[in-house]
């Protein structure tokens, strides 16, 4: 089937196949290797993207329903050089360990922040519960997050 996707701002027609997951297609067909595959199961969300502004788990959509979509990656966050400040902040407040798991969490992170600019730690970890990391305990995570939060709070104020 050919599709048509916006992907980090660019613009992609290509032919795949009706059972190729979304994660595979950005992977192995655009090369945007940052989104992760942990698990094949929809378990560990390394694979977290965002879809029209949702965050999806892109081993769980196809590639052909992305189809007319904007996707955003990992690798669509960053302005060039200059760090998203979720990225920034992961960075400073040590939110990662190994980093399989960094994209995915950087990304429901963001969706988390859209959706709630002024969360709690709870809600913090409830709302990237479902997303894994084997590393870290999230502790840091969880402070990346809210640095974060108090970072756009700073500035909108």
């Amino acid at each position: 089937m050919k599709i048509t996707m916006t992907v980090n701002g660019v613009q992609h027609t290509d032919d795949v196949e009706p059972r190729t997951l979304l994660a595979f297609h950005l992977r192995d067909t655009l090369g945007l290797t940052g989104t992760n595959i942990g698990c094949d199961t929809s378990s560990c969300g390394a694979c977290t993207i965002h879809v029209d502004g949702e965050s999806v788990k892109s081993c769980t959509m196809l590639a052909v329903q992305a189809d007319g979509c904007t996707v955003t990656t990992i690798e669509g966050l960053a302005d060039g050089d200059t760090l998203h400040p979720m990225q920034r902040c992961f960075q400073q407040n040590h939110g990662l360990q190994c980093g399989y798991c960094t994209p995915g969490m950087v990304m429901a992170a963001v969706s988390l922040l859209e959706e709630n600019p002024d969360p709690t730690e709870r809600e913090v970890r409830l709302g990237l519960e479902g997303n894994l990391c084997r590393c870290t305990g999230y502790h840091n995570i969880v402070a990346s997050v809210l640095a974060c939060a108090a970072e756009r709070d700073g500035a909108s104020a």
